[in-house]
């Protein structure tokens, strides 16, 4: 018998936090709505580290990714632990879908199956190339470069003519260890910000407009971004829950951040299906669909076995 239906993941770092801030606490009280609404389904949750080395997983029925946000530091070791993990319970998301969200050639997938993603350029490890190569084939002037593999806009650089060479080093260190991707700054973000649009179980719940401050183009807060409540419009809905169904597989969660791009068109900045802040604090109800989902997917594999 297992004696947990769904174990909620963090990082070590936000399992008893000895100090409190205002990100710490934020980090807290979203899993905690999650796990309250999970419990209030009549679900068996814990929540713990991802690398907790005491915990047996195979006594969880599921395992739910919500703030495991060293990962992306720490690679090599999550990718083996989830390699182990994967065969031992079973993973919100799906190992499956998390190794294709991971690397953001993804976005070519999305791309084929119709969801439209603004211009960008997927550079392989170890091409031999400079930037200078690359703007000029491209014909770009301004543009963003960044691994393919990231998180926390990790070597995420604006680059223009006037500085390109100063970056020339960094890009050569960079391609040799691993692919990145360009793509032509995007000024729409610099001007009206990132929407990112929340879906669970397939269907739109909730909304914010993220927004760099001044002289940046980084939306995200560990940059001084900031964070607004957004009411989309229902082209945005569904712009969200359509690129939602062009995955691989349908997440019991995702994250949608859109803009609008330099032609004018709505598009995927990313599909967020790891491990994304979700803003359950700004629409808790949204953290009780999540929890009916997992509920609803327990009910129906009990049955099928």
């Amino acid at each position: 018998m297992k004696k947990y239906d769904v174990i909620i993941l963090t990082d070590k770092r936000y399992v008893n936090p000895p100090k409190l801030n205002n990100y710490i606490q934020n980090v807290l009280d979203e899993d905690n709505y999650v796990k309250k609404a999970l419990e209030n389904q009549g679900l068996t949750v814990d929540r713990l580290s991802w690398d907790d080395a005491t915990f047996n997983w195979t006594t969880t029925k599921y395992i739910l990714f919500r703030t495991t946000w060293d990962y992306f530091d720490r690679f090599s070791e999550f990718s083996t632990w989830l390699n182990t993990v994967s065969k031992q319970t079973t993973l919100l998301n799906s190992e499956k879908i998390i190794r294709w969200n991971i690397d953001k050639h993804y976005l070519q997938d999305l791309q084929q199956n119709g969801v439209h993603i603004c211009e960008s350029y997927f550079i392989e490890k170890s091409t031999q190339t400079t930037l200078q190569e690359l703007s000029q084939k491209y014909n770009l002037n301004d543009f963003v470069l960044k691994p393919c593999i990231s998180g926390t806009a990790r070597h995420t650089y604006k680059i223009s003519l006037e500085n390109i060479h100063e970056y020339e080093e960094t890009f050569s260190t960079l391609i040799d260890k691993e692919a990145m991707i360009i793509q032509p700054f995007q000024y729409q973000i610099v001007e009206k910000g990132e929407i990112s649009l929340m879906v669970m179980n397939g269907k739109f719940t909730h909304a914010v407009l993220k927004t760099a401050k001044s002289g940046d183009f980084r939306v995200q807060d560990d940059f001084g971004g900031s964070v607004h409540n957004y009411t989309p419009t229902d082209e945005e809905i569904l712009f969200a829950e359509n690129a939602v169904k062009a995955c691989i597989e349908t997440p019991i969660y995702a994250r949608v951040d859109v803009f609008t791009d330099n032609n004018g068109k709505l598009a995927i900045a990313e599909l967020e299906l790891i491990e994304p802040e979700l803003w359950f604090r700004n629409h808790p109800a949204a953290a009780d669909e999540l929890a009916l989902g997992i509920k609803q997917l327990i009910i129906k594999n009990e049955e099928i076995s």
